[in-house]
Protein backbone atom coordinates (compact mmCIF):
# COMPACT_ATOMS: atom_id res chain seq x y z
CA UNK A 1 0.00 0.00 0.00
CA UNK A 2 2.57 2.35 1.07
CA UNK A 3 4.79 1.54 -2.18
CA UNK A 4 0.86 2.41 -4.32
CA UNK A 5 0.78 5.69 -2.50
CA UNK A 6 4.88 6.99 -3.68
CA UNK A 7 3.87 5.86 -7.25
CA UNK A 8 0.51 7.72 -7.01
CA UNK A 9 2.10 10.91 -5.97
CA UNK A 10 5.07 10.44 -8.25
CA UNK A 11 2.86 10.50 -10.97
CA UNK A 12 0.73 13.24 -9.80
CA UNK A 13 3.83 15.16 -9.74
CA UNK A 14 4.59 14.21 -13.26
CA UNK A 15 1.41 15.36 -14.13
CA UNK A 16 1.65 18.79 -12.98
CA UNK A 17 4.73 19.29 -14.04
CA UNK A 18 3.65 18.53 -17.59
CA UNK A 19 1.15 21.85 -17.09
CA UNK A 20 3.35 24.75 -17.45
CA UNK A 21 1.68 27.62 -15.08
CA UNK A 22 3.28 30.67 -13.69
CA UNK A 23 1.68 30.35 -10.11
CA UNK A 24 3.14 30.88 -7.56
CA UNK A 25 2.11 30.56 -3.96
CA UNK A 26 3.16 32.23 -0.15
CA UNK A 27 2.18 31.40 3.37
CA UNK A 28 2.15 33.60 6.54
CA UNK A 29 2.93 32.38 10.25
CA UNK A 30 2.39 35.21 12.29
CA UNK A 31 4.63 35.23 15.80
CA UNK A 32 1.90 33.89 17.78
CA UNK A 33 1.07 31.34 15.27
CA UNK A 34 4.96 29.51 14.91
CA UNK A 35 6.63 27.70 17.71
CA UNK A 36 9.94 29.70 18.95
CA UNK A 37 7.66 33.25 18.37
CA UNK A 38 8.89 33.93 14.79
CA UNK A 39 7.36 35.81 11.92
CA UNK A 40 7.49 33.36 8.62
CA UNK A 41 6.39 33.53 5.14
CA UNK A 42 7.06 31.57 2.26
CA UNK A 43 7.17 32.23 -1.60
CA UNK A 44 6.82 29.52 -3.73
CA UNK A 45 6.87 30.17 -7.67
CA UNK A 46 4.62 26.70 -8.89
CA UNK A 47 5.77 25.59 -12.30
CA UNK A 48 8.64 23.48 -13.71
CA UNK A 49 9.81 26.57 -15.77
CA UNK A 50 9.91 29.10 -13.15
CA UNK A 51 13.41 29.39 -11.72
CA UNK A 52 13.55 32.26 -9.45
CA UNK A 53 16.87 34.11 -9.71
CA UNK A 54 18.11 35.23 -6.19
CA UNK A 55 19.37 39.18 -6.80
CA UNK A 56 21.78 40.71 -5.01
CA UNK A 57 22.00 44.12 -4.18
CA UNK A 58 25.01 45.88 -1.69
CA UNK A 59 23.80 48.44 0.50
CA UNK A 60 25.11 52.02 -0.47
CA UNK A 61 25.52 55.56 0.05
CA UNK A 62 24.60 57.57 -3.04
CA UNK A 63 25.51 61.48 -4.28
CA UNK A 64 22.53 63.74 -4.66
CA UNK A 65 20.78 63.52 -8.49
CA UNK A 66 22.18 59.67 -8.84
CA UNK A 67 18.91 57.53 -10.86
CA UNK A 68 18.26 54.02 -10.77
CA UNK A 69 17.31 52.15 -14.01
CA UNK A 70 14.38 50.05 -13.43
CA UNK A 71 14.88 46.81 -15.52
CA UNK A 72 11.71 44.32 -15.85
CA UNK A 73 11.89 40.91 -13.47
CA UNK A 74 10.39 38.56 -16.11
CA UNK A 75 11.86 40.28 -18.87
CA UNK A 76 15.11 42.51 -17.86
CA UNK A 77 14.06 45.10 -20.28
CA UNK A 78 14.54 48.97 -19.24
CA UNK A 79 11.09 50.76 -18.13
CA UNK A 80 13.40 54.00 -17.35
CA UNK A 81 14.64 55.16 -14.07
CA UNK A 82 13.64 56.76 -11.13
CA UNK A 83 16.00 59.18 -8.54
CA UNK A 84 17.93 56.62 -6.09
CA UNK A 85 17.49 56.57 -2.62
CA UNK A 86 20.21 58.52 -0.42
CA UNK A 87 20.71 55.32 1.08
CA UNK A 88 19.65 51.63 -0.06
CA UNK A 89 20.00 48.42 1.99
CA UNK A 90 22.00 45.00 1.56
CA UNK A 91 19.55 42.32 -0.07
CA UNK A 92 19.59 38.63 -0.52
CA UNK A 93 17.31 37.54 -2.91
CA UNK A 94 13.57 38.38 -1.17
CA UNK A 95 15.17 39.64 2.14
CA UNK A 96 17.36 42.48 3.56
CA UNK A 97 19.68 42.98 6.29
CA UNK A 98 17.02 44.19 8.40
CA UNK A 99 15.37 41.04 8.27
CA UNK A 100 12.27 42.44 6.01
CA UNK A 101 11.10 40.02 3.43
CA UNK A 102 8.85 40.49 0.82
CA UNK A 103 7.34 37.77 -1.88
CA UNK A 104 4.06 37.78 -3.91
CA UNK A 105 1.31 35.89 -5.89
CA UNK A 106 -0.64 37.29 -9.09
CA UNK A 107 -4.11 37.60 -9.09
CA UNK A 108 -4.20 38.97 -12.40
CA UNK A 109 -7.45 41.32 -12.05
CA UNK A 110 -9.28 43.03 -14.81
CA UNK A 111 -7.34 42.96 -17.79
CA UNK A 112 -8.37 46.24 -18.31
CA UNK A 113 -6.69 47.93 -15.46
CA UNK A 114 -2.90 47.06 -16.62
CA UNK A 115 -1.13 49.75 -17.39
CA UNK A 116 1.48 49.71 -20.12
CA UNK A 117 2.94 53.22 -19.54
CA UNK A 118 4.23 52.71 -15.82
CA UNK A 119 7.90 52.10 -14.90
CA UNK A 120 8.18 49.92 -12.46
CA UNK A 121 6.73 45.99 -12.42
CA UNK A 122 5.90 44.16 -9.34
CA UNK A 123 9.67 43.00 -9.30
CA UNK A 124 10.86 45.94 -9.06
CA UNK A 125 9.08 47.29 -6.58
CA UNK A 126 9.37 44.19 -4.78
CA UNK A 127 13.79 45.06 -5.03
CA UNK A 128 13.12 48.81 -4.24
CA UNK A 129 10.90 47.77 -1.11
CA UNK A 130 13.64 45.69 0.36
CA UNK A 131 16.34 48.07 -0.51
CA UNK A 132 14.69 50.99 0.86
CA UNK A 133 12.87 50.19 4.63
CA UNK A 134 13.92 49.06 7.56
CA UNK A 135 10.32 47.66 8.56
CA UNK A 136 7.60 46.01 6.97
CA UNK A 137 5.26 49.12 7.67
CA UNK A 138 7.78 51.38 5.65
CA UNK A 139 7.98 48.77 2.76
CA UNK A 140 4.46 49.33 2.21
CA UNK A 141 4.82 52.89 2.04
CA UNK A 142 7.87 53.09 0.17
CA UNK A 143 6.01 50.54 -2.27
CA UNK A 144 2.90 52.41 -2.38
CA UNK A 145 4.88 55.66 -3.23
CA UNK A 146 6.94 54.77 -5.71
CA UNK A 147 3.50 52.90 -7.50
CA UNK A 148 1.49 55.97 -7.10
CA UNK A 149 3.98 58.55 -8.61
CA UNK A 150 5.75 56.21 -11.23
CA UNK A 151 2.47 53.76 -12.21
CA UNK A 152 2.85 49.97 -11.93
CA UNK A 153 2.69 47.95 -15.21
CA UNK A 154 1.94 44.68 -13.89
CA UNK A 155 -1.62 42.90 -13.63
CA UNK A 156 -2.86 43.19 -9.95
CA UNK A 157 -0.69 41.82 -7.39
CA UNK A 158 -0.63 40.22 -3.93
CA UNK A 159 2.27 41.02 -1.71
CA UNK A 160 3.58 39.64 1.31
CA UNK A 161 5.60 41.89 3.09
CA UNK A 162 7.32 41.10 6.48
CA UNK A 163 9.40 41.82 9.47
CA UNK A 164 10.38 39.96 12.60
CA UNK A 165 7.39 41.78 14.30
CA UNK A 166 4.52 41.63 11.73
CA UNK A 167 3.04 40.86 8.51
CA UNK A 168 0.83 42.09 5.99
CA UNK A 169 -0.43 41.49 2.48
CA UNK A 170 -0.43 44.58 0.23
CA UNK A 171 -2.58 44.50 -2.68
CA UNK A 172 -2.53 46.41 -6.26
CA UNK A 173 -3.79 47.07 -9.47
CA UNK A 174 -2.95 49.98 -12.06
CA UNK A 175 -6.39 52.11 -13.03
CA UNK A 176 -5.77 51.43 -16.92
CA UNK A 177 -3.90 52.32 -19.70
CA UNK A 178 -1.68 55.69 -19.72
CA UNK A 179 -3.43 56.20 -16.24
CA UNK A 180 0.52 55.87 -13.93
CA UNK A 181 -2.41 55.45 -11.17
CA UNK A 182 -2.83 52.86 -8.64
CA UNK A 183 -5.47 51.47 -6.41
CA UNK A 184 -4.30 49.40 -3.20
CA UNK A 185 -5.23 48.38 0.29
CA UNK A 186 -2.87 46.73 2.61
CA UNK A 187 -3.96 44.59 5.80
CA UNK A 188 -2.05 43.45 8.85
CA UNK A 189 -1.95 39.93 9.51
CA UNK A 190 -3.15 38.84 13.16
CA UNK A 191 -0.15 37.43 15.26
CA UNK A 192 -1.95 34.37 16.08
CA UNK A 193 -2.92 33.75 12.36
CA UNK A 194 -1.83 31.77 9.51
CA UNK A 195 -2.39 33.24 5.61
CA UNK A 196 -2.13 31.55 2.37
CA UNK A 197 -2.46 33.14 -1.11
CA UNK A 198 -2.46 31.62 -4.24
CA UNK A 199 -3.07 33.58 -7.03
CA UNK A 200 -5.83 34.99 -5.79
CA UNK A 201 -7.40 38.35 -3.99
CA UNK A 202 -7.63 38.05 -0.42
CA UNK A 203 -8.48 41.35 1.08
CA UNK A 204 -12.55 41.61 1.71
CA UNK A 205 -14.15 43.72 3.92
CA UNK A 206 -12.35 44.75 6.59
CA UNK A 207 -12.59 47.88 9.02
CA UNK A 208 -11.18 50.67 7.12
CA UNK A 209 -11.88 53.12 10.73
CA UNK A 210 -8.73 50.72 11.98
CA UNK A 211 -5.74 52.71 10.62
CA UNK A 212 -3.46 50.82 12.52
CA UNK A 213 -4.04 48.14 11.34
CA UNK A 214 -5.42 48.92 7.59
CA UNK A 215 -4.26 51.20 4.87
CA UNK A 216 -5.84 52.29 1.87
CA UNK A 217 -5.07 54.34 -1.49
CA UNK A 218 -7.31 57.40 -1.10
CA UNK A 219 -8.81 56.49 -4.67
CA UNK A 220 -9.38 52.91 -4.45
CA UNK A 221 -12.85 53.22 -3.25
CA UNK A 222 -13.89 55.89 -5.27
CA UNK A 223 -12.25 54.60 -8.55
CA UNK A 224 -14.03 51.26 -8.07
CA UNK A 225 -17.50 53.26 -7.65
CA UNK A 226 -16.36 55.53 -10.83
CA UNK A 227 -15.48 52.14 -12.98
CA UNK A 228 -18.82 50.67 -11.70
CA UNK A 229 -17.33 47.55 -10.03
CA UNK A 230 -18.60 48.94 -6.65
CA UNK A 231 -21.90 49.95 -5.10
CA UNK A 232 -22.62 50.66 -1.36
CA UNK A 233 -21.38 52.14 1.58
CA UNK A 234 -17.46 52.52 2.23
CA UNK A 235 -18.01 50.30 5.37
CA UNK A 236 -19.06 47.35 2.52
CA UNK A 237 -16.05 47.73 0.25
CA UNK A 238 -14.08 44.66 -0.56
CA UNK A 239 -10.71 44.94 -3.20
CA UNK A 240 -11.51 41.63 -4.01
CA UNK A 241 -15.10 41.73 -5.66
CA UNK A 242 -14.25 44.95 -7.14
Amino acid sequence: MRKTKVLLVMAMTAMAGMIQSMACTSMIVGKKASADGSVMCTYNIDTWGGFHKMYHFEAGIHPAGAMRKIYDRDYRTCHGQIPEASVTYRVNGNINEWQVAIAETTFEGRDELVDDSGIIDYGSLMDLGLQRSRTAREAIEVMTRLAEKYGFCSAGETFTVCDPDEAWILEMTGCGPRSKSVAWIAVRVPDDAVLVHANQSRIRRVDLTDTAHVKISKNCISFARKKGYFKGADSEFSFCDA
